[in-house]
């Protein structure tokens, strides 16, 4: 028996390499597609960060003065803080709209398809044209929001909402959580509906209330899918471009200059491509820093019996 089994054993392994070998063939195309846009465009960037890199003439090698200009570059840190700033109040107000309005599409009620339709539509608007959109809705002369304010009363006069810091960062704030908030609204009405519905009735039939349903219950079971919805949330905040770049062009003041978009200025304006590339890749380790803090702040890895 054990000489049996000592040369069945080639037999039993051969077709678990195979497996392997043909399951590295199925992903092959997709490693290949990674490495070619992924992986080798950054590390050409990491080599580019380590260059002084004119638009025109031969590189010169500089090791990590780049990385070192950051921390003594005031416009550089200024920026980061406004992105900080920026991405923490758009996150909570994203996930203050999406949330309560998960909650209220996931009952079936009559026409909740239509409902989730309307909140979703603006999410299929590019945000270059949404932008574009509240530029218009903003304006002075030809606008709708400073004659609606001031038949209303808000205002004394019309008013140019883009042209002072706090108007125009709150024009940005409610214009991008219109845009997300339908697209964070399903993230979260997934989670929603993969609660099992005798885990509630259960709560409800030994007394639990909503708020204690909510917070023993939905809280933790939806643990998962919020920390997709706020890695998500505070990924595409910190890449925020498009709307400082259409709606204020940076001001008032070169107030209004996120990470990307001083990055856009460095490497596409001012030419200092090098400078950019560290920028990039600085960047890039604050968001994977980000994502991983956050992942192990939720706990979403964590297994419980």
């Amino acid at each position: 028996m054990t000489t049996a089994g000592l040369t069945s054993t080639p037999h039993r392994r051969r077709p678990r390499r195979q497996s392997g070998w043909r399951g590295l063939l199925y992903i092959a195309p997709a490693m290949a597609l990674v490495s070619l846009f992924f992986v080798l465009p950054v590390l050409f960037t990491v080599w580019m960060s380590l260059h002084k890199w004119p638009l025109l003439g031969a590189p010169a090698w500089i090791g990590l003065g780049n990385y070192t200009r950051m921390f003594t570059d005031a416009r550089f840190l200024n920026t980061l803080g406004f992105t900080a700033h920026y991405t923490l109040v758009v996150t909570i107000a994203i996930f203050a709209v999406a949330f309560p309005l998960a909650i209220f599409v996931e009952k079936q009620r009559p026409l909740v398809s239509a409902y989730r339709t309307i909140i979703f539509l603006p999410v299929v608007v590019g945000l270059a044209s949404a932008s574009l959109l509240w530029v218009w809705l903003a304006n002075v002369d030809s606008g709708l929001f400073s004659p609606l304010f001031q038949m209303l009363g808000l205002t004394s006069g019309r008013i140019n909402l883009l042209a002072k810091f706090d108007t125009a960062f709150l024009t940005i704030i409610v214009m991008v959580v219109w845009k997300i908030a339908g697209f964070t609204m399903i993230i979260l009405l997934t989670g929603l509906q993969a609660i099992p519905t005798e885990l509630t009735e259960a709560a409800r039939i030994d007394g639990a209330g909503r708020w204690q349903r909510f917070r023993h219950l939905t809280l933790p079971l939806m643990r998962r899918t919020m920390a997709l919805a706020l890695i998500l949330s505070v990924t595409g905040s910190i890449l925020a471009f498009d709307q400082f770049y259409i709606m204020t062009s940076g001001g008032p003041q070169n107030k209004m200059i996120s990470v990307v978009y001083y990055i856009f200025n460095q490497s596409f304006v001012s030419f200092n491509l090098g400078y950019g590339a560290a920028l990039s890749i600085a960047l890039l380790v604050i968001l994977v820093t980000l994502s991983v803090l956050q992942l192990w702040l939720l706990k979403v890895g964590d297994e419980r019996p």
